[in-house]
């Protein structure tokens, strides 16, 4: 017992999403096919805002980042559990877990508070359009956006520091496909009280905050909205609206069902299915929900195109495909 208590992890290993070899790689495929759509959907949306001049504002300005934060936090995560699924030896360095996890929870922090701005964004843009200039302008969107870094970084350092001065000297497999810290306290040999505080109340505590931020700014958003006499106006407000609470809903419903559920009811097993839909799924997803109901976004698309693919054809089979595809969304 006493070597065993002296026993230094240097790497842990990780137990994956299942042990079968036939559906780990049709679990590699599928995830495959999940991340290179996601990082081209999100790409094509960096690539058009910056290239696009009707795009220059601050809604897109924000949603170009949200582009950035779901390329980066998915490439946090899916190159090694796509090279796990396919090979024996599963294990990361010490040093490896805790870069991952601090880059994770990092990102995922910064994207919360960058759906809160999004939200705070669309409140001055349809309560003040007079004024929404002005209270929007660089000088304040920039600012916005750096401290959503900020507070990401900030919060991802205290759980790294908090959860890798826990000792490790037990098992050292990780029932998970990547570093988080739930399954990573759940092998610690110590007393894991102090990080499980810290994970309750700063997730708590952020997840209030930038909740209520955007069901705030949508219930003004909704009344005003309701007060417009024009049905076209109607209309267009709440495709834009409807596009982010929809998004706003899907990332916090998950991050709420992880993190924020009493322990009691934990199932690691639970939660990876809930990872994958939360690093590979979401990511997809944001640039779909959008992208298809934006009239902008469709029309800065299709001027792309034509000035930089030569070939009217081909640029009229991708506009139907697209068309198409906003039909089967609507």
């Amino acid at each position: 017992m006493s070597e065993r208590n002296q026993t230094v992890i240097t790497e842990f290993v990780f137990a994956g999403l299942t042990d079968n070899p036939l559906l780990q790689r049709i679990l590699f495929v599928v995830f495959l096919v999940i991340y290179i759509i996601s990082l081209v959907g999100n790409l094509v949306m960096i690539i058009l805002i910056v290239t696009s001049s009707q795009l220059h504002t601050p809604m897109y300005f924000f949603l170009s980042n949200l582009s950035f934060l779901d390329i980066s936090y998915s490439s946090v995560v899916a190159p090694q559990m796509l090279a796990n699924s396919l090979a024996h030896n599963k294990s990361i360095s010490l040093a490896g877990c805790a870069t991952q996890m601090y880059f994770f929870i990092a990102l995922g922090t910064t994207e919360c508070c960058l759906l809160a701005v999004m939200a705070y964004d669309r409140y001055m843009a349809i309560c003040n359009p007079l004024l929404y200039p002005v209270l929007m302008s660089p000088r304040v969107c920039i600012p916005l956006v750096v401290g959503s870094y900020v507070l990401g970084l900030f919060h991802s350092l205290v759980h790294t520091i908090f959860t890798f001065r826990l000792s490790f000297c037990g098992s050292n497999k990780i029932n998970h496909f990547y570093c988080d810290i739930t399954p990573l306290l759940s092998i610690s040999c110590s007393s894991t009280y102090i990080s499980e505080i810290l994970l309750f109340s700063l997730v708590g505590v952020i997840e209030i905050i930038t909740v209520l931020t955007v069901l705030i700014s949508y219930t003004y958003i909704l009344a005003t909205i309701l007060r417009i006499h024009s049905a076209h106006g109607r209309s267009k407000a709440f495709s834009t609206c409807a596009s982010h609470f929809t998004g706003v809903t899907i990332y916090h419903g998950t991050i709420l069902f992880m993190y924020l559920r009493p322990s009691s009811s934990y199932s690691l097993d639970t939660d990876k299915i809930l990872a994958v839909f939360y690093t590979l799924v979401i990511p997809l997803l944001n640039p779909l929900i959008y992208s298809l109901r934006n009239k902008d976004v469709k029309v800065a698309f299709r001027d792309f195109l034509k000035k930089n693919i030569s070939g009217h054809a081909i640029m009229d089979v991708i506009v139907n495909i697209w068309e198409k595809q906003k039909g089967a969304a609507c």
